[in-house]
């Protein structure tokens, strides 16, 4: 085999100098293409949470012998961390579908230098956690939610698998909705602009259908939180921040409902009048401040691009020309 026909069966390069949303694009929409990746994407996640869900109910089964599953807690320390690893699995289904219905390598879906940027993680993760922690915190003294009882080796298991597996559940959110979908809708628009509205507005949409609230105030903070994580995607050319909001928020709501012994089935719900206002605001000012910052720190370059050459060392020198953000 030679070395054209091997470079002709590889993944396709990604054009130099383009954004992040619209590495797909191309001169066909290909809408039919990116309905079938969004199908297999949603499909792959439910269904492994489906069949993790029942594995979970099995093993529990006979971890609790003779106790009825009414009468189990409703999140076990088990059914956490199995529906957790399910959704984290969309980490490698999402880079596994874009290398395979448009032939870009799936590294590419971490940032616009083909790899995840963790030094830009790591400042966001500073900047973000205490605002999230404050945000959370004066919601639970304003608010205070409804108790039940745990037990003790309940608490240290459910903190355990919350501390390690939620991150990965929250970022493979966002691989998934902010990467491949963002991208996937964003390639059915010409212009930059048409693209970019297409890319959040169909992942923000989505991102709320799943999460299956009926509480329009629900759907409005999905919405928000969509919005945000889609717009810092674009403008830092990657998912890292999205995925530190995403994953900080999670664990930390976690974190507070483990300290607080909260009756978690009253937590998830998400029927008319669920959620309270003050979450809505605390969370509201950290999503739009974390939004105005990465504005603030990218108002001069402008967001992200692919390296301007296709055979430029993306390495250090690449990484610290294209690092927007925190």
């Amino acid at each position: 085999m030679t070395a054209k026909t091997r470079e002709h069966r590889g993944p396709k390069p990604v054009p130099p100098g383009v954004e992040y949303h619209r590495v797909l694009a191309g001169e066909e929409r290909r809408i039919g293409r990116g309905i079938l990746a969004i199908v297999l994407l949603l499909g792959g996640m439910f269904g492994a949470i489906i069949a993790f869900q029942m594995v979970g109910a099995w093993i529990d089964g006979i971890l609790w012998p003779g106790v009825p599953s009414d009468e189990r807690l409703v999140l076990t320390p088990l059914a956490h961390a199995l529906g957790l690893i399910a959704v984290a699995l969309v980490i490698p289904w999402s880079m596994f579908l874009q290398r395979r219905l448009y032939g870009v390598r799936g590294a590419t879906l971490s940032s616009v230098v083909s790899s995840f940027r963790f030094d830009l993680f790591a400042r966001a993760l500073l900047t973000i956690t205490p605002a999230l922690l404050v945000a959370l915190a004066v919601f639970e003294f304003v608010s205070p939610g409804v108790t039940a009882v745990w037990q003790r080796e309940d608490v240290i298991w459910m903190l355990v698998v919350t501390v390690l597996l939620v991150p990965l559940q929250a970022t493979g959110e966002e691989y998934g909705l902010r990467g491949l979908v963002f991208r996937v809708a964003a390639g059915w628009g010409r212009g930059r602009w048409t693209s970019l509205i297409l890319g959040i507005g169909v992942s923000a949409a989505l991102f709320s259908v799943i999460h299956t609230a009926s509480d329009p105030w629900w759907n409005v903070f999905y919405l928000l939180f969509s919005i945000v994580t889609g717009y810092v995607t674009w403008r830092t050319g990657g998912i890292e921040i999205a995925a530190v909001l995403h994953s900080v928020l999670n664990t930390l709501t976690f974190i507070f409902w483990i300290a607080l012994n909260a009756d978690i089935s009253v937590r998830f719900d998400r029927s008319a009048g669920g959620l309270d206002g003050v979450l809505l605001i605390t969370s509201t000012v950290v999503f739009v401040g974390t939004a105005a910052v990465v504005w603030f720190r990218t108002r001069k370059t402008g967001p992200a691009r692919t390296p301007l050459e296709p055979h430029e060392d993306q390495g250090d020198r690449a990484r610290s020309r294209l690092r927007n953000g925190l």
